[in-house]
């Protein structure tokens, strides 16, 4: 059976006494290998190295660290069989997709490292002749960067690219369910010659997540999870006033209007849910269609979600892949039953498989009203629930209705429509035409109970900087 290390000071240590984390393949319910998992010693040693490595890193050129970020990108490409195959076992995704997430997070690192020479500053007038007022970007200090399962190499680097370019050192606590792909990156960031404390990985059970986040040299927490983590990682955050990026939970709706191609978004939404078995944060989540294609669309949907087959995608990359989890797939089964019983009908899947492995089938309902659970609640699975609406007012007031507002989807050929949506949807992302991707030039910020900052481009990047104003009188 496989075992990991830790990875602190840029080395791996040994255990440090506390029980080793399991790690489970999905597809198979199989123990595939063991984590050490960090001691209270070792969580307070990578937060101290991360902090001393942080004043040489931070003064470094930011070009020069750029020129890690890049030996860093290159060494990803060239392992990216190896962290594939590792977040392929833990994860249930194909090797296929599991290695092209390593070759996409390492784009978003060169993309970071371009940024070592626009980190700008601002000259701002006074009101004094013989004075001048600068505003300086500068590093925050040791981020704790908390990594979720479902993306977990891809987010790895989303985090850490522009903490590093910006100055600051990292210590990455990943997801129990699939830290195995983290230390494969902590191997890469050995390979490509960060300095010693710049990255440290380390694995924990959760009870020590809140001495790592509670240490005075921890000047960020950036999270992507749930809600109810979001609000532990707050409570972090109060021990030093430090700053949270959070990017939680999310329930996209989908937006379906009479002049819609119907055809194209139904292949898209059904995509969308059969990706990664529906674990995306940005999954499309509930569906509102125009009276008038309403019956239409509920066919197309109803045909595609049939077809859609599970199975181990180690076996069948063609095949919907697992849940993370046993728990995970009886919490979704558990909605589903509930929207049953609350008067939804079911069009397909929503019965519990027999056999191995944690899957769960693509599951459509109908006749859903905005009041039900599954309406209100994030599903995190392949679950999708289809309301109908008269008028695109209506289905604003429906889409806006709710407690999360990460990212939302249209579906319309005409200009005023997106226009009117685009400026009325309480979300920090509008897809016309095209399920959400998360473009990372961009910028990932949820509204609502969705998050706090964000991820991607240029306002990403600044997140992990504070700033110093400089008045000087001559």
């Amino acid at each position: 059976m496989r075992n990991e290390r830790n990875f602190i000071d840029g080395v791996f240590v040994d255990a440090g006494g506390e029980p080793p984390i399991p790690v489970y393949n999905p597809a198979t319910g199989a123990c595939i290998a063991e984590i050490d998992a960090a001691s209270p010693t070792q969580v307070l040693d990578a937060v101290a190295v991360a902090a001393r490595a942080q004043r040489e890193w931070g003064r470094l050129p930011a070009i020069e660290r750029a020129n890690y970020l890049r030996k860093l990108a290159d060494a990803m490409v060239t392992n990216a069989s190896a962290i594939g195959a590792a977040l392929a076992s833990e994860s249930g995704k194909s090797l296929a997709d599991a290695s092209n997430e390593a070759v996409y997070a390492a784009e978003i690192t060169r993309y970071h490292a371009e940024w070592a020479r626009r980190i700008e500053g601002e000259v701002i007038p006074s009101d004094s002749a013989d004075e001048t007022i600068l505003l300086q970007r500068e590093p925050i200090g040791v981020v704790a960067c908390l990594i979720p399962f479902n993306y977990p190499v891809y987010t790895l680097m989303r985090k850490i690219a522009p903490a590093l370019i910006t100055g600051n050192t990292v210590v990455v606590r990943p997801s129990n369910n699939t830290p195995l792909c983290a230390f494969e990156i902590a191997r890469v960031v050995e390979q490509a010659g960060l300095p010693p404390g710049v990255v440290n990985v380390v694995a924990m059970q959760h009870e020590k997540a809140a001495l790592l986040c509670t240490q005075p040299a921890v000047g960020m927490i950036t999270l992507t999870g749930s809600v109810g983590v979001g609000r532990a990682v707050l409570e972090y955050c109060k021990a030093n006033i430090a700053k949270p990026s959070l990017e939680l939970g999310g329930k996209t709706p989908a937006i379906i209007e009479p002049d819609a191609d119907l055809e194209q978004a139904a292949s898209a939404i059904a995509a969308s849910k059969a990706t990664h078995c529906g674990q995306l944060c940005t999954a499309i989540e509930r569906v509102y269609v125009h009276t008038s294609v309403h019956d239409r669309f509920l066919a197309l949907l109803r045909e595609k979600f049939a077809a859609i087959r599970i199975g181990d995608r180690a076996e069948d990359p063609s095949r919907m892949g697992p849940l993370v989890s046993d728990r995970a797939r009886r919490e979704v089964h558990a909605k589903v039953t509930r929207a049953i019983a609350e008067g939804a009908s079911l069009e397909a899947g929503g019965v519990m498989p027999e056999g191995s492995g944690f899957f769960y089938p693509a599951t459509l309902l109908s006749h859903c009203r905005q009041d039900m659970e599954i309406v209100q609640e994030e599903i995190f699975g392949p679950v999708l629930p289809v309301l109908r609406y008269d008028a695109l007012d209506e289905a604003l007031q429906m889409a806006n209705d709710h407690q999360f507002g990460l990212s939302s989807v249209l579906y319309t050929e005409n200009y005023r429509t997106a226009l009117k949506v685009a400026n009325r949807i309480e979300a920090g992302e509008l897809y016309v035409n095209r399920t959400p991707a998360d473009p990372y030039q961009g910028f990932h910020a949820g509204w609502k109970r969705s998050g706090l900052g964000g991820d991607d481009g240029k306002h990403g990047m600044l997140e992990f900087t504070q700033t110093r104003l400089v008045v000087m009188r001559y």
